[in-house]
């Protein structure tokens, strides 16, 4: 190649860089500030659904204040894209285990999207103390039958709390005859919500009632998570199969003795002491002391879907 050639060359690649850089680069002028802005970014107002219901009850969408607080939480929930798309993932990994205990303790099945507005399907713990997915604090826990101490929290195992979650559930609906009070309770308490009723002497009907700001909107995020969690992709949200987080397959180990070290019982199950936790939150320190000679359940992950400790 000539050397007038490679100069040339070197000029092209030169001026091709230099655009790319200030195509990148390039500040909106007042000129182009709104064309930029409508070219490289658009939010859009949400289409509020047509009908709604939770539990079976219709939600009165016909009333501009139940509408307007819709619309907040479906707002709130969809343009915090990546909260949105966790929760996505999660539910395609937990809903598998929320859905039939549910559905085997007569609770409809609306009810899994609480446990998103409560925890965001994780095993969070509040400032007040609530733990688990379904955020029960520790008296509530007791009162049910679970154990919690400073070595076994059965608030952190999902099957044992979502069953009682189903119990309480279902002694609210008795109380006001209505799952969606009942969700309403979950948050406020049966007591604050009686409260409520009474003073205010309305029917038995959350969307009458004037409640605090977080009860207030507490069922609307329970709602805006069932149109998102339902209709992703109505929403903006894409992704594929491979993204969403599967459920690994675990079987059950029965415990009656004391455990005097955790990280070597995983080992002599294939696995290390990480694993071990994370398939089984709810034991809460390095060993178990289980006097009583009580029977726990621990979950062991199948082979295959670990490298570590196999």
């Amino acid at each position: 190649m000539s050397i007038l050639s490679k100069i040339g060359l070197v000029t092209v690649l030169f001026g091709v860089s230099s655009l790319c850089v200030n195509a990148v680069q390039e500040a909106p002028t007042d000129e182009t500030l709104e064309k930029k802005m409508i070219n490289d970014y658009n939010v859009y107002a949400l289409p509020i659904p047509e009908y709604m219901e939770f539990a079976g009850e219709p939600v009165p969408l016909n009333e501009p204040d139940i509408r307007e607080r819709l619309d907040r939480e479906l707002l709130v929930n969809t343009y915090w894209q990546s909260n949105m798309l966790l929760m996505i993932k999660r539910a395609h990994k937990y809903f598998p285990v929320i859905e039939p205990l549910l559905k085997e303790h007569g609770l409809p099945d609306d009810f899994k999207y609480l446990a998103v507005a409560e925890s965001g399907l994780d095993n969070v713990r509040s400032p007040a103390g609530a733990a688990g997915f379904w955020q029960f604090l520790s008296s509530t826990g007791k009162e049910y039958g679970l154990e919690i101490n400073d070595y076994v929290d059965e608030r952190y195992n999902l099957e044992m709390a979502t069953e009682v979650a189903a119990e309480y559930l279902k002694k609210s609906k008795e109380r006001f005859g209505s799952w969606t009070l009942a969700a309403a309770a979950y948050n406020a308490g049966n007591g604050g919500v009686n409260k409520q009723i009474t003073r205010q002497k309305t029917d038995n009907d959350y969307y009458d009632l004037l409640l605090n700001d977080e009860t207030s909107r507490y069922v609307f995020r329970i709602l805006a998570f069932k149109e998102i969690l339902s209709n992703p992709k109505k929403y903006g949200f894409n992704y594929r199969d491979k993204d969403l987080y599967k459920p690994v397959p675990t079987y059950k180990v029965k415990v009656t003795t004391p455990v005097d070290d955790f990280a070597d019982f995983a080992k002599t199950h294939g696995i290390n002491y990480k694993i071990l936790k994370i398939h089984n939150p709810w034991l809460r320190d390095t060993f178990l002391k289980n006097a009583s000679g009580k029977e726990y359940l621990i979950e062991i992950p199948e082979k295959g879907y670990y490298n570590t400790g196999q």
